[in-house]
């Protein structure tokens, strides 16, 4: 029986009768039926870090920016630098409120005719409403067009060998360099990720009636399909914020690993201010970090982190990493916690686990 989330059923993946057939272990997160591993999570782990691995990210949201004045109403609104991209370019940047705080984390794809931002799951109509907000006279369109697109990730050292085997063509190495292309006669899109995994990374994008046969393609060229279990471990050695997990609407951008997600040379947009007067004059009180625990026990997400039993910070994400063979995690850490080397502890239930600070990415 499927689990009802907040009085609905979950979504599934396009492509889900495809995993399950697979072999796939499916469960709920979130919103999402999720293939948890395909029966080998530290195999497809070992994929991803000397091969290549396969990933679904069918549920993440696609909106189509279009129009003359859609690079412009874009730059002024998101953290990074949009007008000076050009076709085949593409930043991460984010979306923020006056305060600074991160409404979503984006992915900018500039095309020829238009501009995709990739949203994370669920939140491409939210974002399109934001969006909208800051509409007046600018000559733009905004259209959903997640429920046609299909999203596939390659990451591994082999990556791009794999998609220009089968596609004849790899996009650049800049991160979310784009180049369009075509597999047995299909239209793709072939991204460089920004390394979510940590990884070499190609997203393949295409119309959602072809992905169950470009998955086939991808993986009869020697990809390995990976489950969240290892995404996970990759993602968060990799020390890469998860947004509804690491970061949210609560979180300031300066909070969180930033670098590629803002310029500090663009102009205004909303929450500038507070993030130039954080950079010039200030500090943020806390910091996204890593964790490496002691023993075997996996904290839980909202878990305290203490210091001298007092309190300094809470877990976001947490899992057994199969490359550093212990559990880690990404917390929230006050800054005078926040320094690598300094020893903390994760309150478990009724004990406390020792830990370590880490810097990002972790050190495998």
């Amino acid at each position: 029986m499927k689990q009802v989330y907040n009085g609905r059923m979950p979504n599934r993946l396009p492509l889900h009768d495809r995993h399950v057939a697979a072999g796939a272990r499916v469960a709920t997160v979130g919103e999402w039926e999720m293939p948890l591993d395909y029966g080998n999570a530290a195999a497809e782990y070992e994929a991803a870090r000397r091969a290549a691995g396969l990933l679904d990210r069918g549920h993440h949201g696609v909106l189509e920016v279009t129009g003359r004045d859609r690079a412009s109403f874009l730059h002024a609104l998101l953290s990074n630098e949009i007008k000076a991209l050009a076709p085949g370019q593409g930043c991460a940047a984010t979306l923020l409120d006056v305060h600074g705080k991160v409404q979503v984390v984006l992915f900018v794809w500039v095309l020829d005719d238009r501009i995709l931002l990739v949203t994370p799951p669920g939140m491409a109509p939210k974002v399109a409403e934001a969006l909208d907000h800051y509409l007046f006279s600018e000559k733009v369109s905004l259209r959903d067009a997640t429920e046609e697109t299909a999203l596939l990730l390659l990451a591994g050292p082999e990556a791009h060998a794999i998609v220009e085997r089968v596609a004849g063509a790899r996009p650049g190495a800049a991160p979310w360099s784009h180049v369009a292309a075509a597999v047995d006669s299909v239209p793709v899109r072939l991204v460089t990720g920004g390394g979510e995994t940590g990884e070499p990374e190609v997203w393949v994008v295409t119309a959602v009636g072809e992905a169950g046969g470009m998955w086939n393609r991808l993986v009869a060229a020697g990809a390995q399909p990976v489950g969240l279990t290892a995404l996970e471990s990759l993602r968060i050695e990799a020390g890469t914020p998860l947004f509804g997990h690491d970061v949210d609407e609560t979180v300031l951008l300066p909070e969180i690993p930033s670098a590629n997600l803002l310029s500090h040379t663009k102009g205004c947009y909303p929450g500038q201010e507070v993030v130039v007067r954080i950079r010039d004059r200030g500090h943020v009180n806390r910091h996204l970090c890593g964790l490496v625990l002691e023993g075997d026990v996996v904290p839980a997400r909202g878990d305290d982190v203490v210091a001298d039993g007092a309190p300094v910070g809470s877990v976001t994400s947490a899992i057994r990493s199969f490359g550093l063979a212990r559990p880690i995690a990404l917390a929230f850490v006050r800054r005078q916690h926040a320094e690598a080397g300094t020893a903390v502890a994760v309150r478990i239930g009724e004990g406390t686990v020792p830990a370590r600070v880490s810097a990002l990415p972790f050190t495998r």
